[in-house]
């Protein structure tokens, strides 16, 4: 083992939220402001997951005033400090960039009972 991969392993989170695609979640992120340091969370959708490894990272979507926002966070960050699922998802398709099209009740993901 190389130095680059024992570096990235021992990066990596031990416990990892079971986020799937379709989920509405909360996410705890870590800001730092000058020397502060709070929690802001940020609710919405999981629209797409990328990558693998210390790389991968969630994209998370949720309307704010009338305008969609999407953040993409990496799961492996020590500024995530926790990720809440709120609802259970049921989606048929990998990537739900289709929601960004849909405004209103349509832009609803079914719960899956």
């Amino acid at each position: 083992m190389n130095l680059l991969e024992a570096f990235t392993n021992e990066q990596l989170k031990a416990e990892l939220p079971v986020i799937r695609i379709g989920d509405t979640v909360r996410v705890h992120n870590k800001i730092k402001e000058g020397s502060r340091e709070r929690i802001q969370m940020f609710e919405g959708t999981v629209i797409a997951r990328h990558g693998g490894g210390i790389s991968e990272t969630f994209t998370v979507r949720r309307i704010s005033y009338g305008v969609g926002v999407e953040k993409t966070f990496p799961i492996h960050s020590p500024n995530v400090e926790k990720v809440d699922i709120i609802r259970v998802g049921k989606v048929r398709r990998a990537k739900l960039y289709y929601l960004r099209g849909k405004i209103g009740k349509a832009s609803k993901v079914k719960e899956k009972i």
